[in-house]
């Protein structure tokens, strides 16, 4: 499995301690997770690529969950991450490198039990990485991400803003309909 070189670690990892905004927006999904979380009976959250782990300090006062956190690049949330009943997964798998990407997406099956919510950006970013590079590697239409995550996860609902992101729901594959 390989979810992040050794390089690009190293990259995110400057970025994160840049202290310049990179991984911290985590807590604006936070109604979302909690309603889904509240919805779906998830006792367990996992935020997967969780930069300054925004969201969970926000959901753990609000939430009844158990939160975790995920990032390769942050340090203090680098262990890989145990199975949860939720996995929230926002502005990471377009930051993914490409080579990667399949790796990731069947970690983030392997990992959810209940439900998902990703958020994925479909426009470059602002930001660029160090090496000029635009900081979203994959800056792809939300159908094409529908595409590549429908062969691994049940879809429930897909809500797209063209140019600008997704965010798709669902459930493990084969667990659309308990």
């Amino acid at each position: 499995m390989n979810l992040i070189s050794e390089e690009y670690r190293a990259e995110n990892k400057r970025q994160h301690d840049s202290k310049t905004g990179y991984g911290i927006r985590g807590y604006k999904h936070l109604q979302d997770v909690v309603q889904l979380a509240k919805m779906e009976d998830c006792a367990t959250v996992l935020d997967y690529g969780c930069g300054q782990n925004t969201l969970a300090a926000q959901a753990r006062r609000v939430s009844p969950a158990t939160f975790f956190s995920y990032d390769p690049s942050v340090p203090e949330y680098s262990l890989l991450p145990e199975p949860a009943d939720l996995v929230v997964c926002t502005d990471v798998l377009e930051h993914i490198e490409p080579l990667c990407l399949n790796d990731v997406i069947e970690h983030l099956a392997s990992l959810t039990k209940k439900a998902f919510y990703f958020q994925i950006a479909c426009r470059p970013a602002a930001r660029k990485l160090s090496d000029g590079r635009n900081a979203h590697l994959l800056v792809k239409d939300p159908l094409w991400w529908f595409d590549v995550l429908r062969p691994h996860f049940d879809i429930l609902n897909f809500k797209a803003a063209p140019g600008n992101s997704v965010a798709i729901t669902g459930r493990p594959l084969g667990q659309a309909y308990p």
